[in-house]
């Protein structure tokens, strides 16, 4: 072949790997359609109808999100079905804290060499985060650029829009002092902290296939890669039954101490009873095994509560029974107090 005559090609990018993975994920994106939606692929936008999904006055809300150093748990054991879970989840469950309801989503898979075999695991995982919360993958995009990573690195970013009513946004603007603070149960460390979660890992000499401390059944890869859970559907539940919630907080990083004054007036303080909390056995491993404090925890990871729903104090019951009928087990951790100093006080201890 002539030396100057070069294809894409030669310079590491497989149009026809493209090609292959779009066939391939087309079943997975058609599984997401829902009323409003056009989820054929290959264009160069995606279509969503909100007259057709019901909406009469809506306001948009769009969220972004990736799923952070956890990815090299999944590059460095070839697990990758669960991490697009965790992607979708980190989009959906930000839109759902203000009051919206996911409609769509879109990812973008960048890679150094495009293999479509874990590829088109990575985007069925997608797929399932989306059919969870009940939105439409409608697009995406696949980058394969060869020196921008590493052998089988690659990066994950997603991004999804929903829509709420006019007048039904969270957080609301009558929270106020006595109101209930509740907690919905997180499926463990979910997306975040994972860059303390691999030091400490390193630390102990572990092996990503050692069978996991603190969960004998599985893997330390296996157990960690527990996707985060979406918790959209039983709140969108609880939200067009009653009208007793007042803002949610999805306890991302930053942990509670960072992600509860986010929803809170200036004047008001959560009070957290830590003793309510029943943290899955993870974190009481890394703290041990870290040497990781309960401050550090609580602003670091979500310690075993995913989301943060605040409601009126004269309706929590009918809120949790709501939620319940969802199949949400709620817990009361506290409620809204006078702020004096910080905007989390904390009592009691976590059970780590």
């Amino acid at each position: 072949m002539d030396k100057n005559s070069l294809t894409y090609a030669d310079a590491g990018v497989d149009i026809d790997a493209g090609n292959a993975l779009v066939d391939a994920i087309k079943p997975h994106v058609k599984s997401t359609s829902r009323t409003g939606s056009d989820t054929q692929i290959g264009g160069f936008g995606g279509l969503f109808d909100l007259k057709a999904a019901g909406y009469k006055d809506p306001i948009l809300v769009a969220a972004n999100d990736g799923v952070g150093t956890k990815l090299k748990i999944a590059i460095e054991t070839g697990i990758h079905s669960t991490v697009g879970i965790d992607l979708v989840a980190m989009c959906v469950n930000d839109l759902i804290v203000q009051g919206a309801e996911p409609l769509f989503f879109l990812d973008y898979f960048a890679t150094g060499k495009l293999d479509v075999e874990p590829a088109t695991e990575i985007i069925s995982g997608i797929a399932e985060g989306c059919r969870i919360a009940g939105c439409a993958l409608i697009g995406g995009e696949t980058a394969e650029m060869p020196g921008m990573y590493h052998g089988n690195d690659y990066d994950l970013a997603g991004f999804s829009v929903g829509a709420a009513e006019r007048g039904h946004l969270l957080p609301r603007g009558d929270v106020a002092s006595g109101d209930i603070i509740l907690g919905l149960r997180s499926s463990g460390v979910h997306s975040n902290g994972f860059s303390l979660v691999r030091r400490i890992i390193a630390n102990a000499e572990l092996d990503w296939n050692d069978a996991a401390p603190f969960d004998a059944k599985r893997t330390i890869a296996e157990a960690l890669l527990e996707p985060t859970r979406i918790y959209v559907k039983p709140l969108l539940a609880a939200l067009k039954k009653t009208d007793a919630i007042k803002a949610l907080a999805h306890i991302t990083g930053g942990g509670f101490t960072e992600n509860i004054p986010r929803v809170l007036p200036d004047n008001l303080a959560a009070q957290i009873n830590l003793d309510a909390i029943s943290p899955p056995p993870v974190f009481g491993w890394l703290a041990k095994s870290g040497g990781v404090t309960e401050a550090e925890m609580l602003r670091t990871f979500n310690c075993g509560i995913g989301m943060i729903v605040i409601v009126d104090k004269d309706r929590a019951t009918e809120v949790i029974d709501t939620l319940a009928t969802a199949g949400e087990n709620a817990t009361v951790l506290g409620e809204l107090s006078p702020r004096t100093d910080n905007a989390v006080e904390y009592s009691r201890t976590l059970k780590l």
